[in-house]
């Protein structure tokens, strides 16, 4: 099994709150790993960096991307 390490990683309080679920601070740890990976080229990571640009270029705020996704994921719920 792979050895994991925690850190703390200042943030904002709503993402601090958005953690709270396990499977987004797995999925998040993943992100993060990925990204200071040296020569680590996701091209799923790369497409979320080129969508996210793109957002902010037409004026999206980081709230506004994360209330996106999160009405998206309740209805990938319900």
């Amino acid at each position: 099994m792979n050895q994991l390490a925690k850190i703390e990683i200042p943030v904002e309080p709503q993402t601090a709150a958005a953690l709270t679920d396990a499977r987004r601070r797995e999925a998040v740890g993943r992100l993060v790993d990925r990204l200071v990976r040296p020569g680590a080229d996701d091209p799923l990571l790369a497409l979320f960096e080129r969508t996210a640009a793109e957002a902010h270029k037409a004026g999206l705020t980081e709230a506004e991307i994360e209330a996106e996704l999160t009405a998206y994921n309740a209805e990938r719920r319900a």
